[in-house]
Parts: C-alpha cells; sequence; structure tokens
C-alpha cells in the first residue's frame, strides 16, 4: 500500500508539472494544420506527401514553446515516471516503417496512415495522465482517420487533416481541464 501511494504521488506529480502534456497536444495541432493547408495546395499527390513530412519538423520548438506559454515542465526532476512519458513516445517510432510503406505505395492514403499512428499513439498516455480523455480520443482519431480515409473520394487527406487539427484542439482544451481539476484536488 505504500508503493502505490508513493507511485500515485509521482505520478501526481507529472500530471500537475507537464499539465497532462498539453504543450505538445497544441504543438501537434499546428503542424496537422499546416499538413491540412498543404493537401488544399496545388502540388503532385507525391509532393504533398513529402511535404507532410517538413509540416511535422516544427513539432518539438513548437512544444518548447508552448511548454512557455503553458508553463509546463519539461523534466520533473527526481521523478523517474517523467522518463516514461518520453518513452511511450518513442513506442510511435516503430510504427513508422508502416507510414513509410504508405507514403511509397498508397499515397493517397497516406496521411490517414499518419493520422492513424497519431491518434494510437495518444492512448497509454490516459493510464500515464490518469485521464479519459486521451484513451477516448486515441480511439476516435484513428476510427473517423480511418472511415474517412477509406470513403472519402474528395481528397481525405485534406479532411482527416482538418479532422485531426479539430480532435488535437478538443484534446487539448479537455486534458488542461483535467489538469485544473487534478490541481484543484492537491490544493
Amino acid at each position: 500500500m505504500e508503493n502505490r501511494a508513493a507511485f500515485s504521488r509521482l505520478q501526481h506529480e507529472v500530471i500537475i508539472e507537464n499539465k497532462n502534456g498539453v504543450n505538445f497536444i497544441v504543438a501537434a495541432s499546428i503542424c496537422w494544420l499546416l499538413i491540412s493547408i498543404n493537401w488544399l495546395l496545388p502540388f503532385s499527390e507525391q509532393n504533398k506527401a513529402i511535404y507532410t513530412f517538413f509540416c511535422t519538423a516544427p513539432m518539438m520548438p513548437l512544444a518548447f514553446l508552448f511548454s512557455k506559454v503553458f508553463k509546463t515542465t519539461w523534466k520533473v526532476r527526481n521523478n523517474p515516471l517523467n522518463e516514461l512519458g518520453l518513452w511511450l513516445n518513442f513506442a510511435q517510432l516503430f510504427y513508422f516503417p508502416f507510414v513509410f510503406i504508405f507514403f511509397a505505395q498508397y499515397t493517397d492514403q497516406f496521411v490517414m496512415a499518419f493520422a492513424i499512428i497519431t491518434g494510437a499513439h495518444f492512448f497509454p498516455y490516459a493510464w500515464f495522465y490518469q485521464t479519459k480523455s486521451y484513451a477516448i480520443m486515441a480511439g476516435v482519431i484513428s476510427l473517423v482517420s480511418a472511415l474517412i480515409g477509406t470513403q472519402v473520394t474528395d481528397n481525405p487527406s485534406f479532411l482527416i487533416a482538418a479532422f485531426m487539427t479539430v480532435s488535437l484542439w478538443l484534446l487539448a482544451a479537455w486534458i488542461f481541464m483535467d489538469y485544473k481539476n487534478a490541481a484543484q484536488k492537491s490544493t
């Protein structure tokens, strides 16, 4: 019981200091907004797919910028769970061969694959930050992206990217409210 209480304190500290990762979600929403704009441009699908990768380049600088805006902590000192958040994010890298296959062979469904992976990688953060929002949005993002990608014929990549942008804004608001509730309980 003592270990469980200590673990809960460490987890609560990460939730409060990282504010449920809101800076990363807002940064990701900007990248997905760029991706959606990209898929409206008059370039070939192959070029738009390449530019999609470029649209993700500002992710880390934006997350750093938004950490200043939201006053989040990147590294919670002396908290072993802080590193776990990083490892959960790295797990998504093992899905990237799937993304590259779509990029090379199914360019018209590349954004769908990218969105599904992005959405699905949120699932373990529901446990990490003790909020259902990540789990629910992981399922919604993955399923709706798959539906749009397989059912829409007129520029599904734009619609998926626009859907991702809105979904990430909703997720950011939701996890920030969950953070506020957690912060109130600790006072």
